[in-house]
């Protein structure tokens, strides 16, 4: 009777951490990320507008519009490519939130991948939900994983053969968006989800592209603009401007490797007539090194493990007591994106795109990322969107 009722207790014990367990996964794959747009935001359509490939699907994502009615360039801001770095969402989100458009076309897309964002890595122990302070209270986004969650995509192959180069890839990279340019109609989710991308940047004819991106310290690609071979020009003398006049740790350049394929620096610029950039800031917490991987990590930049292996020059970026806080990475995004876009403008005056209204590298470091958000609640209706 007692080895009855002590498996019977064992049976609830497994039961309501089953029905926690599916509470918590459940809540991160609905919730609704809210959006106070710019109120001179002029359009907002979904990426399956430029193809039915994606229709239907957890990536059929918002594209902010912002439409001068002034002829001139078109540039498209890219973040959430991996939902482990969301540093990229909210680069591309205080843009959204603020941006004025005088001159050309700025897109932007908060979330590419989602899909990414429904689950996080798989014994990482990372959080779910991430926060930022404002002054009219707290703003809540999804953390998430580097790849779509294999709910949306399944099976993985054995072998990943990107299409169409035919290079052979590892077999999550199927699921990793950032090796899955240019994307095909027919595939799975983060290939059909890229040629939908390309399809916008086609049809809207963008002349520019930047993909928001974050990398751990012991990765050599940090702390850079990623350049395909067309945008060596802007993307070198952007890294000088920055890095001579406005940066405590410079930004590098890197050329886009022709031989490594699947990756939006060398796809799209080739398979399109956009010039296409990738930037890369640090965070810590994706170091294999690193402590306790929680909120606090991820929002300071600081850990101890990190620091130590520093000092055993053993990463690719600097790290000291004031670690790589959040604010510092957005900050860094920002100003990087439009810095490079007025670079532009000198270079290819017939691009041109004038902008205003996006804080500037020292006013987020003062006021910080959350004084640059605007209230969803307080904001007009009309003015509100979930990504």
């Amino acid at each position: 009777m007692k080895l009855k009722w002590a498996k019977i207790a064992v049976l609830l014990v497994m039961a309501a951490c089953a029905a926690v367990a599916g509470f918590l996964f459940h809540e991160q794959r609905v919730y609704r990320e809210a959006v106070a747009a710019s109120p001179h935001l002029t359009q907002v359509k979904k990426l399956s507008d430029y193809s039915p490939a994606i229709k239907g699907t957890v990536n059929d994502c918002n594209v902010y519009v912002f439409d001068s009615g002034v002829p001139g360039g078109t540039a498209l801001l890219i973040g959430g490519t991996h939902a482990e770095e969301p540093v990229a969402l909210v680069s591309a989100l205080v843009f959204t939130e603020n941006l004025k458009v005088t001159q050309g076309r700025v897109f932007v897309i908060h979330r590419v991948n989602t899909s990414a964002s429904t689950n996080t890595r798989l014994g990482e122990a990372y959080p779910r939900f991430f926060h930022v302070e404002a002054p009219w209270g707290v703003q809540k986004w999804r953390m998430g994983d580097r790849v779509a969650n294999p709910l949306d995509s399944w099976p993985d192959p054995e072998v990943y053969i990107h299409y169409p180069s035919g290079q052979n890839l590892a077999y999550m990279d199927i699921r990793n968006l950032n090796r899955n340019w240019p994307g095909k109609a027919d595939g799975l989710l983060t290939e059909r989800t890229t040629f939908a991308a390309m399809e916008l940047i086609r049809q809207e004819g963008v002349d520019l592209t930047i993909d928001f991106h974050e990398a751990e310290l012991e990765y050599p690609v940090e702390n850079t603009i990623v350049a395909h071979e067309r945008g060596n020009e802007v993307a070198a003398m952007t890294s000088m401007m920055l890095t001579s006049q406005t940066f405590r740790v410079p930004i590098g350049m890197e050329f886009s490797p022709k031989a490594l394929h699947g990756l939006s620096h060398r796809e799209v610029g080739d398979h399109s007539d956009a010039v296409s950039y990738l930037f890369e800031v640090a965070e810590p917490m994706l170091d294999r090194i690193r402590g306790i991987t929680d909120e606090e990590l991820l929002m300071s930049g600081k850990d101890r493990f990190v620091m130590k292996a520093g000092e055993h020059n053993l990463l690719y970026a600097p790290i000291d007591e004031s670690g790589w806080p959040f604010d510092l990475r957005i900050a860094r995004h920002v100003t990087t994106a439009q810095t490079l876009i007025q670079v532009n403008n000198m270079l290819h005056p017939d691009q041109a795109i004038l902008m205003e209204g996006i804080p500037s590298y020292q006013d987020i470091l003062d006021q910080g990322t959350g004084a640059f958000l605007r209230d969803p609640a307080a904001a007009p209706p009309e003015q509100v969107y979930y990504d």
